[in-house]
């Protein structure tokens, strides 16, 4: 039996319709990405399968300063207690050797007097490598076994504290401590500036102390793919900025925007805001200087993915002039406003430059309609309080008004009486 055919043109039936409706541009979902470089400035790296563990023990120095506080306490206590035991030991012998430890020996001179025992070895081991000389084990001139001893630990003793002093001295001054000062901006901003679209991040330090010689690099880190086929998981790309154009470093005495220009050489150009949002790139920021009271290069990181850039932001002054002071609030640090920038990627900017114009006009025309409207309220505010108070006047003066009175006078007629008021 054959199927009957439908009365309705299969032109202008619903899979018709619908495979002719225009479809709205569909961007891909954002995957969620790992960090490279936290916000805090570490480095989200994590190291495996590493045979060549001895390479860590040839610099040792390194190792110790690199370890955490507690495994360092850990090996310095072990360090000492072991050359304190390895000296006693080698006491304990010399005294044994020489017949110090018998106790039926009369009338003799003693490598170390008022040593009988391994504890009474321990002891003097401790007070030869501190130093301290308590005065009741003395060593004599009777052994030159037990002065070559007392050498050899006095040598070993005072490598052993340089090492360590100099370990603790490197752990509570290192670079990054004075990083801790240094700050970021929690947002990057994209925005219109001397007619270009600029990436812009706002960096600041909180001491008086200076960051001599500082100087700001910038990378875009993610993931491509060549023609080749070849996968980069961590394609890192340089970006320059504005600063490093005109000088080889900042005067970082308040806080200063750092801006990046979107050209055709940058890895931002053919992003838009709505491409943005879809992108997984990173961009690092890496500051660098040389402390002022310390002489150490000191560093400091951060990072901002595409959910930390805004678009169409940019930052609020937060640098004034007080009573011949300047002043910085760092409150508004890393505070923004909106202001006009085209969503367009800046390759369309160069392209078509009436987008901005046009961009420009539409702010322009919006704030001035704003201020119309902010005058009008004021206008009609100020009408209502006056009308207000006029009308409270005008109740006030009629419960305040002269009532009428009759006066009566005769008249010559007679009884006719006439009312004045």
């Amino acid at each position: 039996m054959l199927a009957r055919k439908s009365i309705i043109p299969e032109e202008f039936g619903l899979p018709g319709l619908v495979s002719r409706m225009p479809r709205k541009p569909v961007f891909r979902d954002r995957v969620n990405k790992a960090r490279f470089i936290a916000k805090n400035g570490s480095c989200n790296l994590a190291h495996k399968n590493i045979r060549e563990q001895g390479r860590f023990l040839q610099d040792v120095f390194t190792t110790l300063v690199d370890l955490k506080w507690r495994f360092t306490l850990v090996i310095f206590t072990t360090t000492f207690v072991s050359s304190w035991l390895l000296f006693a030991m080698s006491w304990w012998l010399v005294a044994f050797a020489h017949g110090d430890l018998d106790p039926t020996r009369k009338n003799e001179t003693d490598c170390v007097k008022n040593l009988k025992s391994f504890t009474s070895a321990f002891l003097f081991s401790i007070e030869v490598q501190v130093t301290i000389g308590f005065g009741e084990r003395v060593i004599t001139e009777q052994c030159p076994t037990a002065i070559t001893v007392l050498i050899l630990q006095n040598i070993v003793g005072l490598i052993i504290n340089a090492v360590m002093l100099g370990c603790i001295f490197m752990k509570t001054a290192q670079s990054n401590r004075r990083a801790e000062t240094l700050i970021f901006s929690r947002h990057a901003v994209i925005a219109v500036r001397n007619n270009r679209l600029c990436f812009m991040i706002r960096i600041g330090d909180l001491r008086k102390s200076m960051i001599i010689g500082a100087t700001v690099r910038l990378q875009v880190v993610r993931k491509t793919t060549t023609p080749e086929g070849e996968v980069i998981p961590i394609h890192q790309i340089d970006v320059q900025t504005e600063s490093a154009v005109g000088s080889n470093s900042l005067f970082l005495l308040a806080p200063l925007i750092i801006c990046h220009i979107i050209d055709k050489n940058s890895p931002l150009y053919d992003l838009s805001a709505m491409e943005l949002q879809c992108s997984d790139l990173e961009v690092i920021v890496i500051l660098e200087g040389v402390v002022e009271t310390t002489g150490i290069t000191t560093q400091a990181r951060t990072s901002y993915v595409s959910e930390e850039i805004q678009w169409g932001h940019r930052f609020v002054p937060i640098v004034t002039e007080e009573e011949g002071v300047y002043s910085v609030d760092y409150s508004k640090f890393g505070n923004t406003v909106k202001v006009a920038t085209p969503c367009c990627s800046a390759r369309e900017l160069d392209e078509k430059p009436s987008i901005l114009i046009q961009t420009l006009q539409k702010s322009e025309l919006s704030h001035q309609n704003s201020l119309r409207k902010r005058n009008s309220m004021r206008r009609n505010n100020s009408m209502r309080k006056g009308a207000g108070s006029s009308g409270s006047l005008r109740r006030n003066n009629s419960g305040l008004a002269v009532p009428k009175v009759q006066f009566f006078t005769p008249t010559d007629g007679g009884q006719n009486l006439n009312a004045v008021t």
